[in-house]
């Protein structure tokens, strides 16, 4: 859908700003002319991989100069203003009130562990010594991981641990269904196979939370033979992957698509709770290549959908009442679930909520929470509205 450039200022002083310019020069000089730059402390942008990384990098580095800047491909965009299937979706965040202090992990399919927690724990301190006064705030961490790599399970595992409780959320780069090339951007630099970490202390109240809208049904897979390096599953059940999902399904496994996996997903069992391990592509041979590290003796539960706009808007509802009002909320939403809401002509809907909750963020390849990467999810951060003086003074009995 066309919407032109448009921004948004929130109370907590964040500017989310968004434009369906055809080329990465005319974007950023529509998010640069929208939001008042003399504010910004650290920007991060999702934006459509139709458009070249190294001259959209360029040109933010020369709109905002002295600002921090991370960001990633995506396949496609969401806004205050709806979803974007083509363009550049931009959060601006002010100096006065957010904290922000970013790193970057590289090599991330071949990762140092250790590395990566030092390089974790080194923001942590940059963190703590950057307190005005001394005091602590809110915190959280963000992810913005190159799905490609194939590595969001390492790099989440390791950064989670060396976080010592922080709750991170994020997302992995997407490029539209393409897969072939995701792409982030840190400081200046285009990067590839590599994962942007930030460390964010607000002085707002926030929420992490994770949504979904399937649940387990009796159907189950055990993977007997899996390529676990590569994310391939051979076997299910001791029979090819394809032909065995397919017949589940009530499918042919010659018209298996994208679509096929939103509306079938699949799912694992981990501490009492189900996760989706959602299948990315049907390779020639018949084997299946997942989103996720799936390992042999892994059982899979096929899984049915509930109803995704009324599981959206319990989450958001929640997520308003406990915040006492939702400001904004930083979400990270699968590819896949935008590609079942479509199929179910639901779409709209779901773009009525996240307007309505002011929902700015990107489509993904995968989604981060706390310590697990995660496939057909909602994941996010909800910044409530802070409670004023004014506010406070009327709840005390007179």
């Amino acid at each position: 859908m066309a919407h032109g450039t448009q921004m948004r200022g929130h109370l907590c002083g964040i500017q989310t700003a968004w434009t369906d310019a055809v080329d990465a020069l005319g974007a950023v000089a529509a998010v640069a002319g929208a939001v008042d730059r003399s504010v910004v402390g650290h920007l991060i942008v999702f934006f459509s991989p139709a458009y070249d990384a190294e001259t959209l990098t360029a040109a933010l580095a020369a709109q905002f100069p002295g600002v921090g800047l991370t960001g990633c491909s995506t396949s496609g965009g969401i806004s205050p203003a709806g979803s974007i299937d083509r363009g550049l979706v931009a959060i601006a965040f002010p100096r006065q009130g957010f904290r922000i202090v970013s790193g970057l992990l590289t090599d991330i399919a071949r990762l140092d562990v250790e590395g990566a927690a030092s390089t974790v724990r080194g923001l942590r301190r940059t963190l703590d010594g950057g307190r005005p006064d001394g005091g602590s705030g809110h915190r959280f961490a963000l992810s913005l991981i190159d799905s490609l790599a194939n590595a969001e399970e390492t790099v989440v595992s390791a950064v989670a641990w060396a976080l010592d409780g922080i709750p991170l959320i994020g997302g992995s780069a997407g490029d539209d269904l393409a897969f072939r090339s995701t792409v982030l951007i840190h400081e200046g630099q285009v990067c590839r196979e590599a994962a942007v970490i930030l460390l964010v202390e607000t002085d707002f109240p926030i929420r992490i939370f994770k949504s979904d809208n399937f649940e387990p049904t009796n159907r189950k897979f055990v993977v007997t033979a899996a390529r676990e390096d590569e994310r391939r599953v051979t076997e299910l059940n001791a029979e090819p992957a394809a032909r065995e999902y397919a017949m589940a399904v009530g499918l042919d496994p010659e018209n298996l698509s994208t679509m096929s996996f939103a509306a079938y997903p699949l799912a694992v069992k981990i501490g009492g709770e189900y996760y989706c391990r959602s299948i990315s592509r049907v390779e020639p041979d018949g084997s299946m290549t997942f989103f996720c590290a799936i390992g042999e003796g892994v059982v899979l539960t096929l899984a049915q959908p509930r109803d995704i706009v009324e599981a959206t808007r319990a989450e958001l509802e929640s997520l308003d009442a406990s915040l006492g009002g939702l400001d904004l909320v930083i979400g990270f939403d699968c590819v896949f679930r935008r590609l079942d809401a479509e199929s179910r002509q639901v779409r709209h809907r779901i773009a009525d909520l996240y307007r309505r909750y002011g929902v700015v963020g990107f489509e993904t390849y995968g989604e981060q929470y706390r310590s697990m990467h995660l496939n057909q999810t909602f994941t996010g951060i909800a910044i409530g509205r802070a409670e004023t003086p004014e506010r406070r003074d009327a709840k005390i009995p007179t």
